[in-house]
């Protein structure tokens, strides 16, 4: 087979790897140990965008890929201080899975995003969002740093969604989100 040099670096040999991270939906870790084996799955991850300028909390899944309703057309930046006068949103990462043989809210956590629409910037850091990702995955919670008003929001939101879900949740999250 002909190996092509615009696909190799310079210095590397063929056989090291080039997807060292790769997400994908389905589980390919069931065995065979080929390709996608160490990657991760977002399949039981939905992101609810906390809105309390509004009052309300909605799923919008566009934002597993940065492409929620809150954050098309804007362009996102790492200085908080051009979008003082934006307005705060939360996304928070809710993974369902069970505890106790109970389906359940098994993690969530929520990072900030700020948005200025009159200049079409916005704030959020990344490194938080993916950290935020990895919490709700490992089945943590990291909702206490949410406003009042957000926490209810997105409390009532999963109370009411899925009753059953909620019902089977870890106190520490009811006890955190203050809603029982």
């Amino acid at each position: 087979m002909r190996e092509f040099d615009q696909f190799k670096n310079k210095g590397e040999s063929s056989d090291k790897k080039k997807n060292q991270f790769t997400i994908i939906k389905d589980n390919s870790t069931d065995g065979h140990g080929g390709y996608g084996v160490g990657s991760i799955s977002l399949e039981n991850m939905t992101p609810v965008i906390v809105d309390p300028n509004e009052d309300e909390a909605y799923v919008d899944m566009g934002a597993l890929h940065a492409r929620s309703k809150v954050e098309k057309r804007i362009k996102f930046i790492t200085d908080r201080e051009v979008v003082k006068n934006g307005l705060k949103y939360w996304i928070a990462w809710v993974t369902v899975g069970h505890h106790e043989g109970k389906p359940c809210y098994y993690g969530v956590a929520a990072s900030e995003i700020v948005v200025d629409r009159s200049i079409k910037r916005g704030y959020k850091s990344m490194p938080e969002h993916v950290n935020h990702m990895d919490k709700s995955l490992k089945g943590r919670f990291a909702v206490d740093h949410l406003d009042e008003k957000s926490k209810k929001l997105l409390g009532g939101y999963l109370r009411d969604f899925k009753p059953e879900l909620w019902e089977n949740t870890a106190q520490e999250l009811k006890d955190s989100l203050d809603v029982q």
